[in-house]
């Protein structure tokens, strides 16, 4: 017998069934990119607008933090940065994409010595 022709007799037959076996074969590939959509690419999405609208709110008074872990004040804000209170006599700029969080806005007026 010749080894050959082996995989030829292997092969399903020719016929009218080859449509639905090519569907199910690409079922699994289109699940697969389904749940990797549902589980990293949404997610991701929404928590990225999330930190766009966080960082388009920001006004002065609001206390921060940024992502080296500094907080502090918000004491003015220019186009692409934002300049932060940290100590009585220190400011420091920091890029508005280096705020983490805010973590509560400050209504009171932080020049007046609230006589």
């Amino acid at each position: 017998m010749n080894f050959f022709h082996l995989p030829l007799l292997m092969a399903p037959p020719p016929g009218d069934g080859g449509g639905a076996s090519t569907l199910f074969s690409f079922l699994p590939l289109v699940a697969i990119i389904a749940i990797f959509y549902l589980l990293i690419l949404r997610p991701q999405r929404k928590k990225q607008q999330e930190t766009q609208r966080m960082l388009s709110a920001l006004r002065k008074g609001d206390r921060v933090v940024t992502i080296g872990g500094i907080h502090g004040l918000i004491v003015s804000i220019k186009d692409s940065t934002v300049v932060v209170k940290v100590d009585e006599n220190t400011k420091l700029e920091f890029s508005r994409s280096a705020i983490a969080s805010v973590s509560h806005r400050d209504d009171s007026d932080d020049d007046s010595d609230g006589k």
